[in-house]
């Protein structure tokens, strides 16, 4: 059984899609941009502003699951300009402890809203 998943401290989906679905024991969370939840506008700020909002948000929709940060298994980073790798990486690491999630990073060519970052996220209750 697969159930939607929303927070009132993360932002609404903007289409057709979840936040998040629970297919216990897994948490499948969509790509977040550096929205804030309680305006609906992009934060300002640099890629390390906007990524502490993403992980923010992403740590709503755990929270919602019943999980954590420790339970995420696998991320996927997309950033506008790859120039951002060093500075997301610094905000990143933050959140998350040895063992940290698998994860892939790419240069996307346009990202929703035009946000600098966008972070997808697969946990798993543990």
């Amino acid at each position: 059984m697969k159930q939607a998943l929303s927070s009132p401290v993360a932002p609404k989906a903007i289409g057709p899609y979840s936040s998040a679905l629970l297919a216990d024991p897994f948490l499948f969370i969509s790509g977040q941009v550096p929205f804030d939840p309680a305006t609906g506008a992009m934060v300002d700020g640099d890629i390390k502003a906007q990524t502490q909002r993403v992980l923010e948000n992403i740590g709503a929709l755990l929270e919602t699951g019943g999980l954590s940060y420790a339970n995420v298994v696998r991320t996927t980073v997309f950033l506008a300009d790859m120039n951002d790798f060093a500075a997301m990486n610094d905000v990143y690491r933050t959140f998350f402890s040895e063992p940290y999630p698998a994860r892939s990073t790419v240069q996307a060519a346009r990202l929703p809203r035009d946000a600098r970052i966008e972070i997808d996220a697969i946990a798993m209750r543990i």
